[in-house]
């Protein structure tokens, strides 16, 4: 089922969950119940939880952003430094460089193309990833240098390699969902607990209130599944992409 789908579906079925209590629980009021006057200490309860359960969506959603940001700049490094790999080598004989820059666009390709569905799927990078990135490693690492200008170009590489391992190893950490389970909990009950403080406020059956305590509802269920759609960086709708890879290695096919 597409996303855009879940997330219509979802906001209607908030708002009509509350409008189909709001008019249930009125039918069943009794005729003696004064719903024209709500006590102060509720309203005052009802504003503060509406407050405090916004401040945590928000650091919620700027946590699991940050998170997909992070991740994309992982992506980003990774690429650039397999780029200065291939760009570096052109200080080494034909042969070597050739082989190395094989190595490298071999090892983009597998990203791109395999090892990020595998990313998606089931949250971790391949192992066939990991031993292309090693062939990179010892390409560079077990070449002797045969002049000054060659040695100049030695370390820098070495550097670059060490680069992409780290950015790779943090793409790795990067692949799974970034909120706990725990906060889970608090923000659904914190939305039920917000959305249930309407019904304390004796809310009417006139069509602006219900109106109205349908769009909140409908509004707390979007930002919840923001923080969903977020949560897995490499996965789901805005997920960080592969654009760093195929920018600097356009011969490699997504």
């Amino acid at each position: 089922m597409p996303e855009w789908l879940v997330l219509t579906l979802a906001m209607v079925a908030a708002g009509v969950v509350v409008v189909i209590i709001t008019v249930v629980r009125h039918r069943r009021a009794s005729d003696d119940e004064d719903i024209t006057e709500t006590p102060d200490v509720i309203e005052y309860m009802t504003m503060w939880i509406g407050v405090v359960y916004a401040i945590v969506l928000g650091l919620a959603i700027a946590g699991v952003w940050e998170a997909r940001s992070a991740a994309q700049d992982h992506v980003q490094a990774e690429a650039v430094a397999l780029h200065e790999i291939s760009e570096r080598v052109r200080a080494y004989p034909p042969d070597v460089r050739d082989r190395i820059r094989e190595d490298v666009n071999a090892y983009v390709g597998h990203v791109v193309t395999t090892e990020w569905k595998v990313m998606a799927d089931r949250g971790e990078v391949t192992e066939r990833g990991t031993e292309l990135l090693d062939r990179v490693r010892a390409d560079v690492t077990d070449y002797e240098p045969k002049s000054d200008f060659e040695a100049q170009a030695y370390q820098p590489l070495v550097d670059q390699v060490a680069a992409a391992d780290q950015a790779r190893i943090a793409r790795a950490e990067s692949t799974g969902a970034t909120m706990p389970g725990v906060v889970w909990f608090g923000l659904i009950t914190g939305g039920v607990v917000t959305v249930g403080m309407v019904f304390a406020l004796q809310i009417q059956r006139t069509a602006r209130e219900l109106i109205l305590a349908g769009l909140f509802s409908a509004l707390i269920a979007f930002l919840l599944f923001l923080i969903w759609d977020f949560d897995a960086p490499f996965s789901r709708g805005v997920a960080a992409s592969t654009d760093p890879f195929l920018n600097l290695f356009p011969g490699v096919k997504d």
